[in-house]
């Protein structure tokens, strides 16, 4: 019986150091999403939630595209209606710190507001 190269069992703990998860072009990537996603886009109750799942997903197939091994890419996006109000939001996690990592950007126009965060969690 023979067994593909991808089928073995690696018992890695960590990923390569060139692997890792890494914020910066993670952001970068939020960023350009958005921009280009938001930049003429005006709230609506009724096609907002389309637009946060369009948004969520562009974000997760361009960050897959990094291939990063092992890693499971999560994307959580929030879009509201700009009417100038403050909002805060928070999130926690319980990860390894070493190999877990998370980026977010914000964008604003006249309309409305996005908050856009994606986790890198390492698969043990």
């Amino acid at each position: 019986m023979d067994k593909k190269k991808g089928d073995e069992n690696t018992y890695a703990v960590h990923p390569e150091y060139k692997h890792k998860f890494r914020p910066g072009p993670a952001r970068e990537i939020i960023r350009d999403v958005l921009q280009s996603k938001l930049e003429k886009a005006t709230y609506s109750m009724e096609t907002t939630s389309v637009l946060t799942k369009q948004v969520a997903d562009d974000i997760k197939d361009r960050l897959k595209d990094l291939n990063l091994p092992r890693y499971k890419i999560l994307v959580q996006v929030s879009i509201g209606e700009q009417k100038g109000q403050g909002v805060r939001m928070g999130n926690r996690c319980f990860w390894d710190s070493d190999t877990d990592s998370y980026a977010s950007e914000t964008y604003s126009n006249e309309s409305l507001f996005c908050v856009a965060t994606a986790y890198g969690v390492y698969l043990y």
